[in-house]
């Protein structure tokens, strides 16, 4: 990694430059899942332990959040969309990012042992693990496939929420975190068609700056077409009800029709787009309130008895 920002010096840092550090668009959906793979498993939690469990899954997310603003501060500071990050920008400096993140990381994981149970705390920990190692310091800067695997990562929270209730895994969170590992590839691989000259200028192998944007729009199609049946496997095996079914059905559709989208988008003889890449744009948006509409069903599910 180069130490092209090592050397900076944090003024004028505020408590919104440590928030931004935590990621907290990615924070969002990874405390969305997360409190969903609590709320619909089995058993019962006290509410107060509820709540722990889910700050402890947000608590964890934001510090690998904050170890990849670390890391990647290099390649954030030539890419425009991430330029204005704290540690690119001077605002925060990067050892005290790390310090803040690895402090962030061991007490989310303690607490969620002393408040729930040690499954809970263990695959939480892997998760951080995942997304650092893994992620961050093996796959980005090494192969087009980092998004698939690295999505594992984002796939932990409902499993960990399950945990956190059961202190087991069991089939039902598996299924979770398999929508969640299929869903990833299609949501940032939109992303990448319309960000593709930011990963290039930073050196980061994408899939579209490695194969090329009309690969990059076969694999989202492809994606999605795995994801739709996987969705609805809950409801299949009784593991969810109507409510679900219905959603997954639903939402499938209209994804996949987004992914159909991206997929016929008028391009030139190279692939690239000829409308400012809108249909990969709108797979994008779609993306989101897909997984949303999903996991929110699964709750109005388990509240519906």
């Amino acid at each position: 990694m180069s130490d092209l920002t090592t050397s900076v010096v944090a003024v004028d840092s505020s408590a919104g430059d440590w928030f931004a550090l935590l990621k907290p668009r990615v924070l969002t959906l990874v405390v969305f899942t997360g409190a969903i793979g609590l709320a619909v498993a089995p058993g019962h939690i006290h509410p107060v332990i509820a709540f722990a469990a889910v700050l402890c899954i947000a608590a964890a997310a934001g510090a690998a959040g904050a170890i990849n603003m670390w890391y990647d501060r290099d390649i954030d500071a030539i890419m425009r969309r991430t330029a204005k990050r704290p540690i690119p920008a001077g605002r925060i400096a990067p050892d005290e990012a790390l310090t803040f993140g690895v402090v962030l990381a061991v007490a989310s994981v303690l607490v969620m042992y002393l408040a729930t149970n040690f499954a809970a705390a263990a695959i939480l920990a892997l998760s951080i693990a995942f997304y650092v190692f893994v992620y961050t310091m093996w796959l980005k800067r090494r192969t087009p496939q980092n998004i698939v695997i690295g999505g594992a990562a984002g796939a932990f929270p409902p499993v960990i929420g399950w945990a956190a209730v059961t202190g087991g895994v069991d089939i039902m969170p598996l299924l979770m975190f398999a929508i969640i590992f299929f869903w990833t590839p299609p949501h940032f691989w939109s992303l990448s068609l319309w960000a593709s000259a930011d990963y290039e200028r930073a050196g980061v192998p994408m899939l579209p700056v490695v194969s090329g944007a009309r690969e990059t729009r076969r694999q989202v199609l492809i994606y999605t077409m795995l994801l739709v049946p996987i969705s609805v496997l809950p409801w299949a095996l009784h593991l969810a009800g109507p409510i679900y079914g219905i959603g997954a059905v639903v939402m499938g559709l209209i994804f996949l029709a987004s992914a159909i989208g991206v997929v016929f988008d008028k391009q030139d003889a190279s692939g690239v787009s000829l409308t400012n890449d809108k249909p990969a744009r709108r797979a994008f948006k779609v993306s989101l309130y897909y997984l949303f509409v999903l996991f929110a069903a699964l709750a109005v599910d388990r509240l519906a008895g």
